[in-house]
């Protein structure tokens, strides 16, 4: 068989994975209870633990101090005070409620799965020594589109490793990309929700590669994902997330 064949049905329909033991994945909050709170922040996120979550997501930049620090975009504005993150320190970002991946640790402990994407080239080394410094490095789960970024994390052995991307960016049959990320070590592919079938997630494991989905919002979705198997969810809504999940391990056929 070459990597050309299809190994896998591309409409497969999510009742494939009808029959299997229930699953749990991970649940991720998106950015924290980002509709709740401001995003990436700490009161986000301790509410997202709150509601029963096993897993926050944020996104790090590197300060203009070398810190590691939690926002989405690379401009943080609040009211009318707008700073960019690599031309302030962490001290000034604080006053705009931008915390640290340190204060995370501080302030919410370890006791979570933690996905990571790092937005500027220099974040990933810093992350992983903050992951390191807190003994966190086993479940930190660091995200990149950049394979050649992960690549070099990876003589850090305990850290998670996550190819985070669309499917139109990937250029290559996904049979050699499964094969490519496991030979890298790379732990587990992150595609959006719409992009997965029961046949792509048997795929990746076949090749030792979790299954991660983001984007899942609404119920539909979320029980799309479990029934399929994946290894784990992001979604905006913590409460909802984990009473889908809690639910669907309960009873699968509700």
């Amino acid at each position: 068989m070459t990597w050309d064949d299809e190994v896998v049905n591309e409409q497969s329909s999510a009742t494939e994975g009808e029959g299997r033991e229930p699953a749990r994945p991970i649940t991720f909050a998106h950015r924290g209870a980002r509709l709740d709170e401001p995003e990436n922040t700490i009161p986000a996120f301790r509410k997202a633990l709150a509601a029963g979550v096993t897993g926050l997501e944020t996104d790090v930049w590197l300060a203009a101090d070398g810190e590691v620090v939690c926002a989405h975009d690379p401009q943080v504005r609040r009211g009318r005070r707008r700073l960019k993150i690599a031309a302030a320190t962490a001290a000034e970002l604080a006053e705009l409620d931008v915390p640290r991946m340190a204060d995370v640790y501080e302030q919410l402990g370890t006791a979570f799965e933690c996905s990571v994407d790092v937005k500027s080239p220099t974040a990933g080394g810093a992350l992983v020594e903050v992951g390191r410094r807190y003994d966190a490095l086993e479940r930190l789960w660091v995200c990149s589109p950049d394979l050649e970024s992960l690549r070099a994390l990876r003589a850090e052995p305990a850290v998670k490793l996550v190819h985070s991307t669309r499917r139109k960016a990937i250029s290559v049959p996904l049979e050699r990309h499964a094969h490519e990320l496991a030979t890298l070590g790379i732990d587990a592919m992150n595609m959006h929700h719409s992009e997965w079938s029961a046949g792509l997630v048997s795929l990746f494991h076949r090749f030792d590669v979790r299954a991660f989905a983001w984007d899942a919002q609404e119920v539909r979705q979320l029980r799309a994902m479990l029934r399929i198997g994946i290894d784990a969810v992001y979604c905006d809504r913590p409460e909802r997330m984990v009473e889908t999940v809690n639910s669907w391990t309960r009873d699968p056929s509700s």
